[in-house]
């Protein structure tokens, strides 16, 4: 017999959660960064990879091929410390709110480099991009250390890197000034 009450949804969905195996949420948080990523590739192929490839990079810039497995692997490990983070806390109540609202946050703010760079090809705007994310990771990861050092030293790879990647994006920004569709802007 189907329940007709108001709010009997939201309790079969929760009531199914619960049934799920212990694992789905660990695979769900660990996973869920990585979609964002997945969807910031589409603006580094075509033209926007064109355009990368005229651009004059530093020496150190790191090879194309060692992106894609350096982002999968800081993806999961953030996204499996979320899923600490979120287990510790008995889910998404309101001891939750700071930590994993930070982690969204700059969560959201990751998925806005690509667009920013590549899309728009606003170099400066995706540095600062970055400084942003940098210092609300940080926050997140702060955060995360009052309730599970674990997930805390999740986010410290992610942030040593976003840290080589904003040296990065400013150096190609100041090497490549006025640079936004592969040739010279007027001054």
């Amino acid at each position: 017999m189907e329940d007709s009450r108001p709010g009997s949804e939201l309790s079969e969905t929760a009531a199914a959660a619960a049934m799920a195996p212990p694992w789905v949420p660990a695979v769900g948080f660990t996973l869920v960064p990585s979609l964002g990523g997945f969807l910031g590739t589409q603006y580094i192929r075509g033209e926007g990879f064109r355009w990368y490839a005229s651009l004059q990079k530093p020496p150190w810039h790191p090879p194309r091929w060692i992106l894609a497995p350096i982002w999968g692997t800081l993806y999961s490990a953030m996204g499996y410390g979320s899923y600490l983070i979120w287990k510790e806390l008995g889910g998404f109540s309101k001891e939750a709110v700071v930590p994993l609202g930070l982690y969204a946050g700059q969560l959201a703010l990751n998925w806005a480099w690509p667009p920013l760079f590549f899309g728009a090809r606003q170099m400066g705007w995706a540095f600062v991009d970055l400084l942003l994310t940098g210092s609300m990771a940080a926050a997140t990861a702060m955060a995360w250390r009052q309730v599970s050092p674990p997930a805390a030293c999740l986010l410290y790879p992610y942030l040593a890197w976003l840290a080589f990647a904003a040296m990065l994006n400013y150096r190609m920004w100041q090497d490549n000034q006025g640079r936004r569709s592969g040739r010279r802007l007027s001054e």
